[in-house]
């Protein structure tokens, strides 16, 4: 099929890849708790937007500059780990107002556009990612494959279809657990939890070394 080996290898191997913590479960788990299914869902789609950049990237070579140019990689990784920050400082900062004061309609006050956005930032602005889509999705595409370019989409469309189908159900989980916690105090801590863990995946990201 397209020149793609061991296709199912490739989905299993990538199953395990999505349920991996990190940044982009951090936020969808942050955005559900906070916000709701909604806030969820859209945080989780707005990662698998992030994605289709890579997707794009890498099948037109765009991610090799990354992988050899030093420069441009620490341009993305600085952008990317400030931008981490700056979304876990926000979270904290929301996380730190008053139990008395957070109401729905202050849950409400971030658009979801907001979220979407935030989310689709914080994936399309990790190089890690691009180089990851760069060094693991060739490994299932055959040398004779009639179009290497078609190849790697499919796998790419694959990887971030299971992806977002994880997502969604963390969205799910995450909301349902907040939404049957009555303790607001609980969900204020949890918000400044997932902010800080932000900043410090941003400091990470920040001191991080070009694999």
């Amino acid at each position: 099929m397209l020149g793609i080996q061991d296709f199912w290898i490739f989905v299993v191997a990538g199953l395990l890849l999505n349920i991996t913590p990190g940044p982009d479960i951090a936020y969808i788990v942050g955005r559900s708790a906070q916000m709701g299914w909604r806030a969820g869902a859209t945080a989780a789609l707005s990662i698998g937007a992030g994605c289709f950049v890579h997707i794009t990237a890498a099948a037109l070579g765009l991610s090799a500059l990354l992988a050899t140019s030093a420069l441009a990689f620490s341009v993305l990784k600085w952008i990317g780990a400030a931008y981490l920050v700056y979304v876990g400082l926000r979270m904290l900062t929301m996380g730190a107002m008053a139990v008395s004061e957070r109401t729905d309609r202050d849950r409400e006050q971030i658009a979801l556009r907001t979220v979407f956005w935030q989310g689709f930032l914080t994936n399309a602005l990790n190089p890690k990612v691009a180089l990851f889509f760069l060094a693991f999705l060739p490994q299932f595409i055959r040398s004779d494959a009639p179009s290497k370019i078609a190849a790697f989409a499919t796998l790419g469309l694959v990887f971030t279809f299971n992806g977002m189908l994880w997502n969604l159900g963390v969205a799910w989980f995450a909301s349902r657990l907040a939404g049957m916690s009555s303790i607001t105090h609980a969900r204020v801590w949890l918000e400044r939890a997932i902010g800080g863990a932000f900043v410090g995946l941003g400091v990470r990201l920040a001191l991080s070394e070009r694999p």
